[in-house]
């Protein structure tokens, strides 16, 4: 079943509207069409979504951090978590509270990508973290094209291998479809993509080229994507 999963981009305690990866831009969430509040809680009370990926903004730029509340919500759903891991003490942290460990190429390394996954088999995924097509990578080893380094995560057991397009998120632009049906054929792990997908026409398209799920944000707020699809459990998420 594809998987249409809801992203709560988390600052100061606060949902926050995500754009570009322009994190100094980013304001509390508004105009909903979902719920009229900001509180964290609040919309994931308002939506109970299947699944959430969490961003903590403020643990991934050093300014603190928002773990009790990713505990909250994860008691209720299941949960993936990125905190901008940088070492084990890091991604051990958030595996006693989260379901799922989030390792991004923006801050993690390829060696601790390798040990996670032999810590917590089947409980972490990848990030591969991208500014305009170009693979965002702290680590050298983490520097390549991103079908290659798709390729090379083959060899891990990870849950799932996340497609992160910066440049698209919060913008509705749409998605590369020739790029992402490349990488989904590429890997031995479920590829899920976010950023940019604008409404249903995406998620469909998505799905025909093998991608597992959507990450989506801006399309559940805007109405462009029904909340019900982020709640069905049995049903095909793609039915209008």
């Amino acid at each position: 079943m594809f998987r249409i999963i809801f992203v709560l981009d988390i600052l100061n305690g606060t949902a926050v509207h995500a754009v570009r990866g322009e994190r100094s831009k980013y304001k509390p969430v508004t105009g909903s069409k979902v719920s009229d509040s900001s509180s964290p809680l609040e919309i994931i009370s308002k939506l109970a979504p299947r699944e959430v990926y969490i961003a903590d903004l403020d643990r991934l730029q050093h300014l603190g951090d928002n773990l009790e509340l990713i505990k909250k919500i994860s008691g209720k759903i299941r949960t993936m978590a990125d905190i901008g891991a940088r070492g084990m003490n890091d991604v051990e942290k958030i595996a006693l509270i989260a379901d799922t460990v989030i390792l991004g190429t923006e801050t993690a390394s390829f060696d601790l990508i390798e040990k996670a996954a032999k810590r917590f088999p089947g409980r972490i995924n990848v990030s591969i973290d991208m500014k305009n097509g170009k693979v965002l990578a702290k680590d050298r080893a983490l520097d390549m094209e991103p079908e290659e380094l798709v390729k090379k995560l083959n060899d891990y057991d990870l849950k799932d291998v996340i497609i992160l397009e910066l440049t698209r998120v919060g913008t509705g632009a749409g998605i590369d479809v020739d790029f992402l049906k490349s990488l989904a054929g590429a890997s031995s792990h479920d590829v899920l993509a976010g950023g940019g997908i604008k409404d249903m026409d995406d998620i469909e398209a998505l799905e025909r080229i093998g991608i597992s799920g959507a990450l989506v944000a801006t399309a559940v707020h805007s109405g462009k994507i029904p909340v019900h699809l982020i709640r069905m459990v049995e049903q095909n998420t793609c039915q209008r």
